[in-house]
């Protein structure tokens, strides 16, 4: 088995891409760690790892950002689009364990099967959307039931933690994103992160154009990515993982500021962490009365100079989606329609 080896870190691509990764190791608690590019990258990497492949279907959140999806499409499998808990924004146990019992079935060799399809399930991908942490150990033990390995999109959810564990070392493998936009960037960047050493060694192969160790020979065992972070993004990094505690208070300063405002006139609801959950609140929301409450407000304040976004449409409306498998999608639906991001940047002084 060429991924059994133990010297894992054979390839260096640089002093900081290595102190990047150990940071997110002591960070996250974690075992492993491999930087990518960026985050969809690291999604890329993240199913290929778990087997993902053509002809196969994976769970995930209709209401989510459209990198999800494209992770699954890359790998030439199909997303199956389930709904979102209206408290925590994240995929719905409830609404998984209706879809599962309704519609697959453990089969002999092990694996979960879509009887409408007929096609393997092979991972269930969750995303913790906007760093709130979805249910995450209810979603685990429900996918244990049907052999499903989870792969946790925590690209949003750096500095987030679910009864005192960091989000993304939940399931068999988690993803971060150090995008330009995120709590912690790199300009640029992503992190595969888990606690199976095989997976790890594998994940690092693979980002590194499958290179098998030599001195000096350029060999290569199978087809593999240019994913690696650069050396120069990983510097970033590192230090913006030196200040990540303060941003994190920072923003959820930011947030309690706006519940007291909202609070105290009567105005909108505000997404909020649930019970057992602390999130980085990297982006604040809101929750408007319906549609027309929600474009009023972002018509407003966009022509005012303040800049406001709604959550992103459902990913079943897009046409590269719309033939997609799904389940009940009422509370994502009821989401779409009301839900907006508020301006949510941390101070730097």
């Amino acid at each position: 088995d060429r991924y059994a080896s133990s010297d894992l870190f054979f390839l260096k691509n640089g002093e900081f891409v290595d102190r990047f990764e150990d940071d997110v190791v002591r960070y996250t608690g974690a075992k492993y760690a491999i930087a990518t590019v960026n985050g969809t990258a690291a999604l890329h990497i993240a199913l290929k790892l778990v087997g993902v492949e053509n002809n196969t279907e994976v769970i995930t959140q209709s209401l989510t950002f459209v990198a999800t999806c494209n992770a699954i499409r890359y790998c030439g499998a199909k997303p199956i689009l389930i709904d979102v808990d209206r408290d925590t924004l994240g995929l719905c146990p409830v609404k998984l364990k209706f879809f599962l019992e309704e519609n697959c079935e453990l089969r002999d060799d092990g694996f979960c099967w879509n009887k409408l399809s007929n096609s393997k399930i092979l991972v269930c991908l969750p995303m913790h959307t906007f760093g709130f942490p979805l249910y995450i150990d209810e979603l685990v033990d429900l996918c244990n039931e049907y052999n499903i390995p989870v792969v946790e999109d925590a690209a949003e959810s750096l500095g987030s933690y679910y009864k005192g564990k960091h989000t993304g070392v939940f399931g068999l493998v988690g993803v971060f994103s150090f995008n330009g936009n995120k709590i912690a960037t790199a300009g640029g960047g992503g992190c595969i992160v888990t606690n199976d050493e095989s997976i790890a060694i594998k994940a690092k192969h693979l980002s590194t154009q499958a290179k098998m160790p030599h001195k000096w020979e350029y060999k290569h065992d199978e087809v593999g990515y240019n994913y690696r972070m650069p050396n120069l993004n990983a510097a970033l990094a590192c230090a913006q993982l030196e200040k990540l505690d303060l941003y994190v208070e920072n923003k959820r300063e930011l947030s309690d500021l706006y519940y007291e405002f909202l609070k105290e006139n009567k105005l909108l609801e505000q997404i909020r962490e649930t019970k057992n959950a602390r999130a980085n609140y990297w982006l604040n929301a809101v929750v408007l009365e319906d549609k027309t409450e929600r474009d009023n407000l972002l018509t407003f304040t966009n022509e005012n100079g303040v800049m406001t976004r709604p959550i992103w449409g459902l990913l079943n409306k897009l046409e590269m989606f719309k033939g997609c498998p799904k389940g009940d999608l009422s509370n994502a639906e009821w989401l779409e329609e009301r839900v907006v991001n508020v301006t949510s940047s941390v101070r730097l002084n």
